[in-house]
């Protein structure tokens, strides 16, 4: 497979004012065209070339740094976009989602709080996650492109924590930005498909 920069599923402006269109043509239109640029370079001669992303990611880990950084982003990024929508976020979960929260991470407040804290403690660049791992849901936190499938879980939501996600609109405010994240832009349709795939 060659990887492919997907169309945003929304207007530059939609999400405003939590994201702005700047954001987006900046984190969208270049950071993840750079991924999916590099990443088809590096795939060549990889012997990776006929698998899935989700196998890319997964085989190149630990063995192939260059091809790994920019698999693993490009599939972040494919789903973040997917992650957020206009007037999302929030306390309305599907009701399967919810009793799931409330079972496995405490109930939507606790999830909150623990997911707000697993992005602004993530030093330097990374992602704060809720994933699917042997059945549960958990709030997982790594660093750069780094993502669960790679520790044995599977992505249901994440929020991307580095600077070009969030620099244009907080500065140097993380936390902002993943308040802003969670309570207005989440996408919990999209969270309930992925979270249903896993199971």
């Amino acid at each position: 497979m060659s990887f492919e920069l997907p169309a945003l599923p929304y207007a530059y402006d939609a999400l405003g004012p939590y994201m702005s269109a700047e954001t987006l043509e900046f984190h969208h239109d270049k950071h993840h065209q750079a991924y999916v640029t590099n990443g088809n370079n590096l795939l060549k001669d990889s012997g990776l070339e006929g698998k899935s992303l989700e196998e890319i990611v997964k085989e190149s880990f630990g063995k192939n740094a260059g091809l790994f950084n920019n698999a693993a982003q490009h599939y972040n990024h494919v789903h973040f976009w997917k992650w957020m929508k206009k007037d999302g976020g929030g306390k309305s979960l599907p009701g399967v989602l919810a009793s799931k929260f409330d079972s496995d991470l405490g109930g939507y407040d606790k999830f909150r709080a623990d997911f707000l804290a697993a992005g602004a403690g993530q030093f330097g660049s990374g992602w704060a996650w809720v994933a699917v791992k042997n059945g549960k849901l958990e709030i997982m936190k790594t660093p750069n492109g780094e993502n669960p499938l790679v520790h044995g879980a599977t992505p249901i939501l994440g929020c991307d924590v580095w600077e070009h996600s969030y620099y244009i609109d907080y500065r140097n405010a993380r936390p902002k930005y993943l308040e802003a994240f969670v309570d207005n832009l989440i996408n919990w349709d999209y969270v309930l498909e992925l979270y249903e795939a896993a199971v």
